[in-house]
């Protein structure tokens, strides 16, 4: 009787449920450069977050960043006046002064009453004296008479009235009133129509006398092409002005252009240099930008402790991407003395803000109780606020609670929709899921050419369960034109990524030579890979490989030992040819006892063929004693108890 070394194949199973595939949550997101602003005001930028890497909650290494490049009109610099002390003159003497019609006096004496310097501070005061000097010319006093009507502070908010007196003191060739009527103009200022090329032109004029601020504002028109040509190179000039003057808000652009290798070549070293000077002024986006060059030592030396430093000064201020990134130091003990409940207190500022990265990774850790309380009804309503503003991370777990029915009702149509958001992102975990539910109509209709769509999706991006399971819709002919070729194409690029069953389908397809060239020893190679991440069948296909030497030696010793680990792990197939294998002394001592065990177990499990059960019965006719069976029968039954069922 010849031993049954036949090879397996793989099921064609459909893929599993929804809810057989439900893994553990992703953890992932970056928050790029910020924009560029003419006052750091805002905090951070709470949109949702581009899809870089946020390093979400996990103990794990930080991810390369993004960095972005926006420059932003609607923050430009603030409009402002001019004050002058009056410290050195007594506010009597700057009376007399004024009362005799001195206008440097009037306006003088305007800023004591506006300051509260010696006299009650008094608004409506320092409008009267300022108007005075302004009537008599007086540039300064004009900007001052100025700001006070755009601020409403003494006289009514007046806007149209501002300009006026802007534009009397910027005629005079005044730098700060030309600034700020660049600014009025700028479409923000009611009862003035925008008018960017005036603005510019404002702008130019003061930027020409060394205004700092004009020089920071005209950068970014240029920048942007807003009333005049768009034009790097330019934009770049005018920003390098005013950061040599040590404006920080053009330090930092000036920074930014180096990195983007906007109007001058792209250099981290130059880059990283002017962040630091605005950094050091205290500019928040700045710090942050600075501590992220130190994480991931980009034209700076990689420096762990230098970026947690970096980052909690912009947090201190309030820069929601430097407290999420100081939640992460402290939750991973990067750069910090590891601290869950630090971690959670500046995840929660930052999350707070509306930075959807946060709120998300403030939901991981209620889900899992780190550095809270364990609370499934806290982290729902975390993740519910990054889905909402269309944070594809939270939105695919949003998803995968609604699926588990953790911290939320069951509910598959709900959790089919929060994947299709993230899906639609392009989240590949979520494409896979949304390919699941189409294939077996969970929360949506049923549909096969639906499911291929977003397996493909999923599959384009590298999502290696997504590509095996592409592969098995082309073997069967799912939603697509059957093409055993393309299901060897995508086996393959999973089976490349490791995943066990790719490997064993690949292996399959090039020993039958189905979809691609039979090749025995590349099969022999993948069933390999997959046998030694413990593939049951992988292990007995291989087995049989070098008991019969296809693609690899002929070697019984071999195809014994990965015939064992199949059988151990339940394959009925393997149990028979390992009973075989001691019956017969095929790579192992001889052993009739073992053997009989083995084909017991294996008859036990269902496998019917015939020659195992005729070898059954010579075992017990002619070669066993009666002690011996009973040995067999009691191993038999001692494994049918330990040995998983297939």
């Amino acid at each position: 009787m010849k031993p049954l070394r036949t090879f397996t194949q793989p099921d064609r199973n459909k893929p599993k449920s929804v809810k057989e595939n439900c893994g553990g949550s992703q953890w992932k997101e970056a928050q790029g450069l910020q924009k560029m602003e003419g006052k750091d005001n805002a905090p951070s930028d709470p949109a949702p977050e581009p899809a870089g890497d946020f390093p979400h909650f996990r103990r794990i290494g930080q991810k390369a960043f993004l960095f972005r490049l926006i420059a932003a009109l609607s923050l430009l610099t603030l409009l402002a006046p001019v004050i002058r002390t009056a410290d050195n003159e007594d506010p009597a003497r700057l009376r007399k002064a004024a009362q005799q019609g001195d206008a440097e006096a009037q306006n003088n004496l305007g800023s004591v009453y506006l300051q509260g310097e010696g006299v009650p501070q008094d608004d409506a005061e320092a409008v009267r004296w300022f108007r005075k000097a302004a009537q008599q010319g007086h540039a300064e006093a004009q900007n001052n008479l100025g700001m006070a009507y755009v601020k409403g502070e003494g006289v009514p908010q007046d806007f149209a009235e501002a300009v006026e007196w802007f534009r009397k003191a910027a005629q005079q060739g005044y730098a700060e009133a030309q600034n700020n009527l660049g600014w009025m103009y700028n479409g923000q200022s009611e009862g003035v129509p925008q008018d960017d090329a005036e603005a510019a032109q404002w702008f130019r004029k003061a930027a020409q006398q060394g205004h700092v601020e004009a020089q920071f504002n005209l950068g970014v028109r240029y920048l942007q092409g807003v009333g005049v040509p768009q034009d790097d190179t330019e934009a770049v000039r005018w920003f390098r002005k005013a950061a040599q003057q040590g404006y920080a808000e053009a330090q930092f652009n000036l920074g930014s252009v180096y990195l983007q290798g906007r109007g001058v070549p792209q250099d981290d070293a130059e880059a990283a240099q002017w962040h630091q000077k605005a950094a050091q002024q205290g500019h928040a986006t700045a710090q942050f930008l600075l501590g992220m060059r130190y994480l991931q030592g980009v034209g700076v030396p990689q420096d762990d402790i230098e970026a947690a430093q970096w980052h909690q000064k912009a947090a201190q201020q309030g820069h929601a991407g430097a407290q999420a990134f100081l939640g992460m130091a402290y939750l991973q003990g990067v750069g910090v003395v590891q601290d869950d409940v630090e971690a959670i207190r500046w995840h929660r500022k930052a999350a707070q803000q509306g930075h959807a990265g946060a709120q998300f990774n403030l939901g991981l850790m209620y889900g899992q109780g780190v550095g809270v309380p364990q609370d499934d009804a806290e982290a729902i309503r975390w993740f519910r606020k990054a889905a909402q503003q269309g944070y594809a991370e939270a939105q695919f777990n949003l998803g995968m609670r609604y699926l588990q029915g953790v911290g939320v009702p069951q509910d598959d149509a709900e959790a089919t929709q929060w994947h299709q958001k993230a899906a639609q992102q392009g989240h590949a975990t979520a494409q896979a899921f949304l390919g699941i539910a189409y294939a077996n109509g969970v929360g949506v209709p049923q549909d096969d050419a639906e499911a291929a769509q977003w397996h493909r999706k999923a599959a384009q991006q590298g999502h290696t369960e997504a590509q095996f399971s592409l592969g098995l819709i082309y073997d069967e002919g799912k939603g697509v034109l059957q093409n055993p070729a393309e299901a060897v194409k995508w086996y393959r690029k999973a089976a490349q990524q490791g995943h066990a069953k790719a490997q064993f389908f690949l292996g399959w397809k090039q020993a039958s030579g189905r979809g691609t060239a039979k090749n025995d020893v590349e099969a022999a190679q993948w069933y390999r890979k997959a046998a030694e991440q413990g593939h049951a069948k992988a292990q007995f296909n291989l087995g049989v490989a070098y008991a019969n030497g296809v693609g690899v030696p002929q070697d019984d010793a071999e195809a014994a030992q990965w015939y064992r680990k199949a059988a151990q792990q339940g394959l009925a197939e393997a149990q028979v040819n390992l009973g075989v294998a001691y019956a017969f002394g095929k790579g192992v001592t001889e052993d009739f006892t073992e053997g009989y065990a083995w084909l017991l177990l294996s008859k036990a499990r269902g496998f019917g063929d015939a020659e195992k059960l005729e070898l059954i019965e010579i075992l017990e006719k002619n070669t066993l004693t009666s002690e011996q069976q009973t040995e067999g029968r009691d191993r038999a039954a001692a494994w049918d108890k330990q040995i998983p069922r297939r």
